[in-house]
């Protein structure tokens, strides 16, 4: 079996903030001494997993990742006509299965057990402490048997034992989890290794963050005494062609998947799918920033797997960015293969300014 796919991208995004750090601005690093623009891993998968691509291909294999599972559990409950008291500590009950339940201080307690609350505070607070400390990923088998398990608390109106409370799954389906991992700190037993590695996306070329100074007109504001603007503003934004790299580690994916072959071939070539046509949503409304990968090299093989961003360690300055990037890449496979021997057994590109190749061809090398 040809173990890892290996996949590098060359997407170029127009002027954007699609990965926003604390203080608003783009995500940059240094690399070769000069700064780029970046987008984190996190924010690549998360657009992924979410996108309508990968429910569409995956459907009823993709996890909830969520705190409040607890939450939607009482819910659940109170709707099944159980009493509310009941209904909470059931559900907290199940919640905890997956996580540490989140602890109300003294204050936030006497103010949710006190008359005088008023209801909308009191709701708030009795959501939080339904709610875990850690996000925990639950794979459909695992929202499934909780799903059973609230029909028959409901059923038969006792609270649950601790068979029943059997609700974590070594053995599961869900894509996003057997790609991308999960941790339960209290139940380390129950935790997935993640069989796809996500680089961060670095822009090929030294950026400047530029700052985009707005203001907006009020529609009701006849200009006869004020004639400012009715509000003024500032954005930071920045323009890349980002190469970005993944490894897909297809054994540990498969047995992720419970063995499930179909179903690993699937993952695959939906993932390939999402990296090359969903961007990353942040101020996507302001700037419109959509794009699609331009160039595409997918390896495959048993060699050991390894990034090609060195080939950007000097950025790019030529005028044709995008050609000396491809032309870059090339020549990083090439002396790799020179002095490594062949670092991959089969290998498939796609180039939209040529019109060479096909997502189609990609997903066919990475799959079979």
């Amino acid at each position: 079996m040809n173990r890892f796919v290996q996949l590098h991208l060359l997407t170029s995004y127009p002027p954007a903030n699609l990965n926003r750090d604390d203080l608003g601005r783009p995500k940059t690093a240094v690399m070769g001494n000069a700064l780029r623009l970046r987008v984190s891993s996190q924010s690549l998968k998360r657009a992924w997993r979410t996108s309508d691509t990968f429910e569409n291909a995956l459907k009823g294999h993709i996890g909830t990742r969520t705190k409040e599972m607890g939450v939607k559990v009482f819910a659940q409950l109170v709707d099944k006509d159980v009493s509310e008291k009941k209904a909470l500590e059931w559900a907290k009950t199940i919640a905890g299965v997956f996580g540490k339940p989140k602890a109300l201080s003294k204050e936030e307690e006497k103010k949710r057990q006190d008359p005088e609350t008023a209801d909308a505070e009191k709701q708030t607070l009795k959501q939080k402490s339904l709610e875990i400390e850690q996000l925990a990923h639950f794979s459909p088998e695992e929202e499934n048997q909780i799903g059973l398990l609230v029909n028959k608390l409901a059923q038969g109106n006792e609270a649950p034992n601790a068979d029943e409370l059997k609700l974590l799954r070594r053995q599961h389906t869900a894509a996003d989890i057997a790609l991308f991992g999960r941790m339960l700190a209290s139940s380390p037993a129950y935790n997935t290794e993640a069989a796809c590695q996500v680089a961060h996306a670095i822009s090929v070329h030294k950026v400047t963050v530029e700052d985009d100074f707005f203001t907006a007109v009020d529609d009701l504001n006849a200009g006869e005494e004020d004639l400012g603007a009715g509000h003024m503003g500032e954005t930071e934004f920045a323009a890349g062609l980002f190469y970005q790299y993944i490894c897909i580690d297809r054994e540990l994916l498969k047995e992720n998947l419970s063995g499930d072959e179909v179903l690993t071939k699937a993952t695959i070539s939906a993932l390939i799918e999402a990296a090359a046509t969903v961007a990353p949503t942040g101020k996507q409304n302001s700037f419109a920033s959509r794009a699609r990968a331009e160039y595409i090299l997918c390896e495959v093989g048993d060699q050991q797997p390894r990034s090609l961003s060195t080939a950007f360690l000097n950025p790019v300055q030529d005028v044709d960015i995008f050609y000396q990037s491809i032309t870059r890449l090339n020549n990083a496979v090439e002396n790799m293969d020179k002095v490594y021997d062949n670092c991959a057994e089969f290998r498939a590109t796609l180039n939209a300014k040529t019109g060479e190749g096909s997502l189609a061809a990609i997903k066919a090398t990475a799959t079979e």
